[in-house]
């Protein structure tokens, strides 16, 4: 985009702060108050630093290979089985729709959501929960998925240079799961609106599956939330919005909470750890502990673009947890 002045762009900033002083919250960010990024640079005169952001995790290479990372099933037979690409983008919808409502900055909220999950590895959280046990068991090392959602912006793309990403995004991106909270509100919607989206999709792909029968939900839960994908959303949102107005936090009431939580707790023990989810894991977890040996063994197999680790072993993390499936299942099979 040009950063040559012009009528609009000589009035662009000015104008965005008047416009989000009339109608955000006074607990929103505001565009131009961020606190700033890693490197300075100078702005864009027709985009926000949080436009901006969004921008450059919407074109990033971690961005397009989520199109081909497992949800829950993984290289399932059936075009119509959530990935994690698709699964961020319900994630950012539902969580724009929220900020809205709720008149927080609808810009950094849609960047933290389509950012949040850029660290998966292949294969959802099987691959995840192995990568971590390997790391763990030999080298006193962890994976989380947030914390390299982090890495891969500010380290991994662009060629080792990041996308220098402002801290609030940064923020929400860091801290959309696990134990510290976002800074901002924002942020805090992409973290429960996280867990809205994925457990109410998992269960659309569990029936579509076999793994589930729309009979086998549990009924008081679905009593309360919706006896439908659509409607167990709209049920969710509302509450999170009408929960959370006139509030300083982002809350959901105590009862659709608990029915929340108690379906995911449904989920974990009839898919996530259900027989035909465990067959899947065992796969997920021979490719990516044969992987991890072969590359530390073979480290002139990772390109020199893709080597920014301190050492092999953060290079043979840092490939592996950005292989798509079919990428990994490839070069399984091939080594």
């Amino acid at each position: 985009m040009s950063e040559s002045s012009g009528k609009v762009a000589d009035s662009f900033e000015t104008r965005i702060r008047e416009l989000e002083e009339r109608s955000l919250s006074p607990l929103a960010v505001r565009s131009y108050e961020t606190r700033g990024r890693v490197q300075t640079e100078d702005p864009c005169l027709l985009r926000t630093p949080f436009q901006r952001d969004r921008d450059r995790i919407f074109h990033s290479k971690a961005f397009r290979r989520l199109a081909h990372k497992t949800q829950v099933f993984i290289d399932p037979e059936g075009d119509h089985f959530r990935t994690r690409l698709t699964h961020t983008l319900e994630t950012t919808g539902i969580s724009r729709g929220v900020a809205r409502a709720l008149r927080l900055n609808e810009d950094l909220t849609e960047a933290i959501g389509l950012g949040h999950d850029l660290g998966h590895t292949p294969f959802g959280h099987a691959g995840e929960k192995e990568l971590n046990a390997i790391l763990s068991e030999k080298y006193g090392r962890s994976f989380r998925h947030n914390e390299h959602s982090l890495r891969v912006v500010d380290v991994l793309e662009r060629d080792g240079r990041g996308l220098n990403l402002t801290v609030e995004v940064r923020d929400g991106i860091l801290n959309h799961t696990g134990e510290s909270e976002p800074a901002t509100l924002e942020g805090k919607v992409v973290r429960l609106v996280d867990r809205v989206a994925y457990i109410n999709h998992d269960i659309d792909d569990a029936i579509r599956a076999g793994a589930l029968k729309v009979g086998d939900l549990p009924r008081e839960e679905i009593a309360v939330l919706g006896n439908s994908g659509s409607r167990r959303i709209d049920r969710l949102v509302h509450d999170i919005v009408e929960s959370s107005t006139g509030s300083d936090d982002i809350r959901q009431s105590e009862e659709v909470a608990e029915a929340m939580l108690s379906l995911r707790e449904f989920m974990f023990e009839r898919v996530y750890l259900s027989d035909l989810t465990r067959a899947q894991n065992e796969r997920a977890v021979l490719v990516v502990r044969s992987l991890f040996a072969y590359l530390l063994d073979h480290p002139e197999e990772i390109p020199e673009k893709e080597g920014r680790g301190s050492d092999a072993v953060e290079n043979a993390t840092d490939y592996l947890a950005g292989m798509t499936d079919r990428f990994a299942l490839t070069l399984f099979d091939r080594v």
